[in-house]
C-alpha cells in the first residue's frame, strides 16, 4: 500500500503578508509545494491530500489538477471550526480552527494507509520523502510513528527571529519531548533564544521539527480522543490551539515510540517576505545541480 502525503495549507500567513501557499518560486512559477509532491511522488507516495479552507478550493483546484492529473491522486479536505466539535460551545469570539492535529483529523474520512504530514510552506528536500516513505512502509504501526529531524542552524533565518520545535531524545535516540523555542537567532557565533527560558544558547547539533511527521491510520482515533479532552479543558479560550505535538507528546508518554528520521536534505521555507529572494536562489542552485528538471511538470 502507498503512503499518502497531507500537506497543511489552510492558513494564511500573517508574518509573510499574502497567501504564501500558492506564491511561486520555481522558474516555470512552481509553488514550493509543488516540489514537496514532486519528490513524493518519486518516493513513492501515492495519494496527495490537500487540507485547505473551503473559500480556497477553487483556487487551489485550478493550480493543481492540471498539473497533477495522471501523476498522483489527490483529495480536498476543509479545516472547518466545528468539524469533531460536536456541540460543544466555543468562545463565542473565536474565529479560527483549532490548529495542526485539528487539521488533520479533518483527513479522517479520506485518508486509509499509512501518511506523511507536512507544511504547505516548507522545501524539506527529496531525502526526508525517500527515508519518509521508507519508515512509513516498513516500520510504521499503531505503536511506532515517526518524525523527521533536521539540524536547527540550517533552518535559520537571516531576516528575522525564527520559532522552532526543538526535539529531546531518550536514550535510544527517539523522540522525548519538543520545546516549542521562540524568539531563535544566530548571533555572534551562537544559536540565542531569546524566551526566558533555559538553556538560553542553544547547541548547534540540536534537532528540530521542522512539521514533517509520519503517522499511522489509528493517529485519527486516537486524536479524536485527544481533542474531546482538550476542548474540554481548553476550548473555551479565545485562542487555543491544538497541536500535533500535543498528540506526540501524550503518545510517547502513553508507551508509543516517535522514531527520528533522519535526512541530509537542506530545509528552507518563507517566514518573512524577504527569504523569498534566498528561496528562489536555493531551487535554481538545486536545479543547476541536477537535482530537480527546470520545470517540473513538462
Amino acid at each position: 500500500m502507498k503512503p499518502t502525503l497531507v500537506i497543511l495549507a489552510a492558513g494564511m500567513a500573517s508574518r509573510y503578508g499574502s497567501m504564501k501557499q500558492i506564491e511561486g518560486f520555481g522558474p516555470g512559477g512552481e509553488t514550493i509545494m509543488d516540489y514537496s509532491i514532486y519528490d513524493a511522488i518519486r518516493s513513492g507516495f501515492g495519494k496527495v491530500v490537500f487540507i485547505i479552507r473551503k473559500e480556497f478550493a477553487d483556487n487551489f483546484k485550478s493550480i493543481f489538477e492540471p498539473k497533477l492529473k495522471g501523476r498522483i491522486s489527490t483529495e480536498y479536505v476543509f479545516q472547518e471550526m466545528n468539524s469533531f466539535t460536536d456541540d460543544f460551545e466555543r468562545h463565542p469570539e473565536r474565529s479560527k480552527p483549532w490548529g495542526t492535529a485539528h487539521a488533520v483529523l479533518c483527513a479522517m474520512d479520506v485518508v486509509k494507509e499509512p501518511f506523511a504530514v507536512i507544511n504547505a510552506d516548507d522545501f524539506y528536500g527529496y531525502s526526508a520523502f525517500t527515508n519518509a516513505a521508507d519508515f512509513l512502509t516498513t516500520k510504521c504501526d499503531a505503536d511506532s510513528y515517526g518524525i523527521v529531524g533536521y539540524d536547527l542552524l540550517s533552518t535559520l533565518s537571516e531576516h528575522g527571529t525564527v520559532n522552532r520545535g526543538v526535539c529531546g531524545l531518550d536514550a535510544n535516540g527517539n523522540l522525548a519531548t519538543i520545546t516549542e523555542r521562540i524568539n531563535i537567532a544566530k548571533k555572534d557565533g551562537k544559536i540565542l533564544c531569546d524566551d526566558g527560558l533555559e538553556p538560553k544558547e542553544l547547541p548547534v547539533t540540536t534537532r528540530v521539527s521542522m512539521n514533517f511527521w509520519c503517522f499511522d491510520p489509528s493517529f485519527f482515533s486516537y486524536t479524536q480522543k485527544l481533542f474531546s479532552d482538550f476542548l474540554s479543558k481548553y476550548g473555551k479560550e479565545l485562542k487555543s490551539e491544538f497541536f500535533i505535538p500535543i498528540v506526540a507528546d501524550q503518545f510517547i508518554k502513553e508507551g508509543g515510540k516517535v522514531e527520528i528520521i533522519p535526512t541530509n536534505s537542506l530545509w528552507f521555507g518563507v517566514t518573512y517576505k524577504e527569504d523569498a529572494p534566498f528561496v528562489q536562489k536555493s531551487l535554481n542552485d538545486l536545479i543547476k545541480k541536477g537535482q530537480y528538471p527546470e520545470f517540473l511538470w513538462k
